[in-house]
């Protein structure tokens, strides 16, 4: 029997924000009864620890449908549950992902833990041809029109790659009726994870929905790592506040599913290039469970 736990992240209100499996003694699955578990918890994503020695911590992600390389929901979920184990009090924690390694930070409050902050790798970007920014609306079900000229659409990753697409504002966000089958395709043609829409709601704030059927994936309620990827790409184009050498942001999501959750992300900056990016959260356990491989 394999325990497993079921954690919802980038929240403290258990079943809000998204949820996560977190598996922390995966050492003697197989690939294959990985994603049998996964596909079994039936969340957007499961954490498996393959191996945890001295302040590493060896992790593998997995879809329902398939491994993916680096998941930011599931990495805050892996924290929390390893800080309330008693696995992890507070030192220096290094991830070992497929996108590389990814330091963890624990904020507490009174020796209680309250947020995970990782840090994520660094922003790349790619420009999505001007052709394809129609296509990209109505995949959403939108007129092109209702596209923020004055924010950027552009594919960015800072460990998973998404291709982002401002709107005009979130009443426009939350009504979005996207057509899933031309989403899939055009993930394909741009070499993306997901289509992630977002709004301004403040100077700093935004809203957002990601979309990722390519990952099986129809929306996704809270996604961390594309939350960093657009704040550091709004931040390297000079679309937020700075104050120093930091830029600090929220994003809001989860609200269209009714799920509503928040990821906090600070940039450091040299000038206008991005030189760090700390995505944070809370998470709280939902519930605990065992897992049958021969059932």
């Amino acid at each position: 029997m394999i325990a497993y736990c079921e954690v919802s992240a980038f929240t403290d209100t258990p079943g809000q924000g998204n949820r996560a499996g977190v598996v922390l003694e995966a050492g003697g699955l197989s690939e294959a009864e990985m994603q049998a578990l996964a596909a079994f918890l039936e969340v957007p994503e499961t954490v498996f620890v393959t191996r945890m020695q001295d302040g590493l911590v060896r992790v593998r992600y997995f879809t329902p449908a398939q491994e993916i390389e680096f998941c930011g929901h599931a990495t805050v979920a892996l924290g929390l549950t390893l800080a309330q184990g008693g696995h992890w009090t507070g030192g220096p924690l290094m991830l070992e992902t497929l996108v590389g390694r990814i330091p963890l930070t624990l904020e507490t409050a009174a020796g209680v833990p309250q947020r995970v902050w990782m840090a994520q790798r660094g922003l790349k970007t790619r420009p999505v041809p001007r052709g394809l920014h129609r296509d990209l609306a109505e995949a959403l079900g939108l007129n092109e029109r209702l596209l923020h000229r004055g924010l950027p659409l552009a594919a960015a990753s800072t460990g998973l790659w998404s291709v982002f697409v401002p709107l005009l504002d979130r009443v426009i966000l939350d009504g979005l009726e996207p057509d899933l089958a031309r989403i899939h395709a055009l993930s394909g043609a741009l070499g993306v994870t997901s289509v992630y829409a977002y709004a301004p709601q403040g100077v700093n704030c935004f809203a957002a929905r990601d979309f990722a059927p390519a990952v099986g994936i129809p929306e996704d309620p809270v996604t961390g790592s594309a939350a960093g990827a657009l704040l550091a790409l709004l931040a390297q184009g000079g679309r937020l506040p700075v104050r120093g050498e930091r830029a600090w942001g929220v994003v809001y999501q989860g609200h269209a599913l009714g799920t509503p959750g928040e990821v906090e992300v600070e940039v450091t900056l040299a000038g206008q290039t991005v030189q760090a990016v700390r995505v944070g959260g809370r998470a709280v356990l939902n519930r605990k469970g065992y897992w049958n491989p021969k059932a």
